[in-house]
C-alpha cells in the first residue's frame, strides 16, 4: 500500500510504500519517547519525499549518525535516517495517512542501543 505522509503544517510531504498491516517500533531511547516517536523502518527504495527538501533541518547528537529531519516551520519529526539503517528511511507511523488497517507495536530498548541496534539492520533490505 503507498501511504502519504507529512508534518503538521504540509510543508513536508513523502509517500511510503508499506502493507496495509503495519509492524513497527516503540523505542524507548530519550528522544523517541520525548517526541512520541513510533518507528517504521523502510528500504530507501519504499520511501520517496515529494515536497519541502528546503524545509527540512537536521538535528544529530551523541555519533551525529543518526540524520534527524525537522520541518523548519512546525518542527515536526515525520521521517529521518536512523542510525541502525543508514541505508533506509524511518517514518512516524503517526504522520502518516490513511492510518494502516492493523498497526503491530514491538517494544525496542533503546535505552541499550549498542546491545540492541543488530535486530533492526534487517527492516531496510529489500525483500
Amino acid at each position: 500500500m503507498k501511504y502519504k505522509g507529512g508534518c503538521h503544517c504540509g510543508a513536508i510531504k513523502f509517500e511510503v510504500d508499506a502493507p496495509d498491516t503495519v509492524t513497527c517500533q516503540n523505542c524507548n531511547c530519550s528522544i523517541c519517547t520525548k517526541s512520541g516517536y513510533l518507528h517504521l523502518i523502510v528500504p530507501a527504495s519504499r520511501f520517496k519525499l515529494l515536497q519541502g527538501e528546503n524545509n527540512l533541518t537536521t538535528y544529530t547528537f551523541d555519533t551525529a549518525e543518526a540524520r534527524h529531519k525537522f520541518c523548519k516551520i512546525c518542527g515536526i519529526k515525520s521521517f529521518y535516517i536512523p542510525r541502525s539503517n543508514p541505508d533506509g528511511y524511518d517514518v512516524n507511523v503517526h504522520c502518516i495517512e490513511p492510518q494502516p488497517e492493523k498497526i503491530i507495536v514491538q517494544q525496542f530498548d533503546g535505552k541499550n542501543w549498542e546491545s540492541h541496534a543488530h535486530e533492526l539492520s534487517h527492516l531496510s533490505k529489500d525483500d
